[in-house]
């Protein structure tokens, strides 16, 4: 029986820690979609277009990886997909708590999906799209924190006065 995880996030942008995640998980599971959710309850830098391509740019060398865009629940396009796991990372504490709480509400909406945290590397557990946002508009050295398209991307964005 092939198992498919789903590895849902905004991904505004997507990072290295992110890129981690989703190449450890391929290796668990028969196919892994990283799904982009279009609109989460925060201020995005990139359109969902914008953060579909970069992430598919990112992870095209990894097999069993697609990305794909959503806008519904997450449990929903996770049944739609076909998916029996949901991944998520782990970076500190505090992720724990919001990681915990979202794991049991899914659990009570749709008990069929399972919920897989992976921790993230010792290198990416202070790694977070806003930090690096913030980083890179005020001109700081991104590249050791995000894949080269992410940070061409995130240069274009702010050295171009676009945001």
């Amino acid at each position: 029986m092939l198992v498919y995880a789903l590895y849902p996030g905004s991904f505004d942008p997507m990072t290295s820690g992110h890129a981690d995640i989703a190449v450890r998980a391929s290796a668990l599971f028969d196919q892994l979609v990283v799904g982009v959710f279009e609109t989460p309850s925060k201020t995005l830098l990139f359109s969902v277009e914008e953060r579909v391509e970069l992430a598919r740019q990112v992870l095209a060398p990894f097999k069993g990886v697609r990305v794909e865009p959503y806008s519904n629940l997450t449990i929903n396009f996770a049944r739609q997909l076909g998916a029996r796991v949901i991944v998520r990372g782990l970076r500190m504490g505090s992720d724990f708590e919001r990681e915990f709480d979202m794991a049991l509400m899914n659990s009570k909406l749709a008990p069929d999906l399972e919920t897989v945290c992976l921790m993230a590397r010792g290198e990416h557990q202070f790694i977070s799209s806003s930090l690096l946002k913030e980083a890179a508009q005020g001109g700081g050295q991104i590249e050791s924190f995000v894949p080269e398209c992410v940070a061409a991307a995130l240069r274009e964005k702010y050295c171009k006065g676009k945001v």
